[in-house]
């Protein structure tokens, strides 16, 4: 097929390179033109494995370009899919500016080319919003025959965006009714055996799954430091209770450590509330999620702040391993704060490459860290070398490399559980153990 995405973000890139490896010819669409200049020069505007190498050979074998042209985008293929951000407003609720100014483009351009068109929808929306969108610009053009409209939500996670997409761990596919599409080709070009839900029901699925992975995290972190308290090892505690693979579902967010942060769940736990609240409806547990996160960032600020040394090294900056992304992470808070309060700070992430940080991810480091170079170190040897006090969020060096360079002085904050930093000859202690 021919395909125009729109916003190559995280959700935009991921989907176009993962598209042209099964065949189809991608036109990217973004208003800023460094994402579309690195499209067209085959590379990917975020970090995020083996997408460069993805992106790089369709561009090769002319199954890739980029625009800001959207009457461009909409001439040359049969199907658009929306993938452009959905930030939060100062109140918590959700803004949809940005996929409203790009679904009356759509629709404009398919007014003036008369053409026939397939629209999917992937960025994240509260439930509703793909019905307003169809009743503001589209309602006209489905009854007339010539636009047929899906909801998509995505399922990826930063880091492992690729195989995610290539084996989903949920497919989901909204549809004006409800049932499945005639268009087979359209049930399967995201990956998976969808389910088929209405537009609303599968909003509705992605606010749930990132509402049921915020729970987690806050849930396993108020585990650890209750353990903690009480002398128990909290990680040993929640490795029991991942046991339960029947009830408990999955292990991957049951593990005390960060803060979660990132770009999706407190955006997401965020609009939900405020959605709850305005409907009248009391959700106390989704209220109190990311003031529990927050209780979790202020106990490990606390923990950091009650040694007395102001020399401090950070191991991993982005929310987590394997992508570049600063947005909401724990440890950019964290180095606010250290730095806000005098303190000597040193970085090391193996991922960080500030000339390549573009979009919402720049302007967010630019606003709360604009000296982040200034902190950044070639490896993890250079920070552990200066520092008397190491976090360590990420497993981001070898601890083996670190061994000659540790001093029995110095003391390691575990965050994540690596359980290699254990053996090394300083004063270790884990966040949550």
């Amino acid at each position: 097929m021919d395909v125009s995405i729109f916003g190559l973000g995280y959700v935009g890139a991921v989907t176009a390179g993962c598209l042209t490896e099964g065949g189809h010819r991608v036109v990217g669409v973004d208003v800023q033109m460094v994402k579309v200049e690195a499209f067209n020069a085959g590379k990917s505007p975020i970090i995020e494995p083996e997408l460069d190498e993805m992106l790089s050979h369709a561009r090769r074998v002319g199954l890739l370009k980029a625009t800001v042209d959207v009457r461009e985008a909409i001439t040359e293929t049969q199907l658009s899919i929306v993938c452009v951000g959905t930030p939060s407003l100062a109140s918590g609720r959700l803004n949809l500016d940005y996929v409203r100014k790009v679904t009356q483009q759509i629709r404009e351009a398919l007014v003036l080319l008369g053409k026939s068109h397939t629209l999917v929808f992937r960025s994240t929306m509260l439930p509703g919003s793909t019905r307003q969108m169809v009743s503001e610009f589209l309602a006209d053009l489905i009854e007339g025959g010539r636009l047929k409209v899906f909801y998509c939500p995505e399922f990826l996670r930063e880091g492992t965006a690729v195989s995610d997409f290539r084996e989903p761990s949920l497919s989901v596919l909204g549809t004006h009714d409800g049932l499945a599409p005639a268009d087979v080709e359209i049930a399967k070009l995201l990956g998976g055996d969808p389910e088929f839900l209405s537009w609303d029901g599968a909003e509705m699925i992605k606010y749930a799954c990132n509402y049921f992975h915020a729970i987690k995290v806050g849930f396993a972190n108020e585990i650890g430091r209750l353990s903690k308290c009480l002398g128990v090892d909290g990680a040993r505690v929640m490795n029991v209770v991942c046991q339960d693979a029947k009830l408990n579902i999955s292990r991957y967010y049951m593990r005390p450590g960060n803060p979660f942060g990132g770009s999706c769940l407190p955006k997401d736990v965020s609009a939900l509330s405020s959605l709850a609240r305005m409907e009248g409806v009391s959700m106390p547990l989704l209220d109190s999620t990311l003031s529990s996160n927050q209780s979790h960032l202020d106990a490990l600020i606390k923990q950091i702040t009650q040694h007395e040394t102001r020399r401090v090294g950070l191991l991993g900056l982005s929310f987590k391993e394997d992508t570049d992304d600063l947005r909401g992470s724990p440890m950019v808070a964290v180095a606010e704060t250290l730095l806000g309060r005098g303190y000597q700070l040193q970085i090391y992430d193996p991922q960080l490459n500030l000339t390549r940080l573009v979009g919402a991810n720049e302007a967010e480091i630019q606003r709360r860290m604009p000296h982040l170079a200034s902190l950044l170190r070639n490896s993890a040897v250079d920070v552990v070398a200066a520092s008397d006090l190491i976090i360590v969020s990420q497993a981001c060096a070898d601890p083996n490399e670190l061994l000659p360079h540790i001093r029995p002085d110095q003391r390691i904050i575990d965050v994540n559980g690596w359980a290699s930093l254990r053996d090394l000859p300083c004063h270790y202690e884990g966040l949550c153990w």
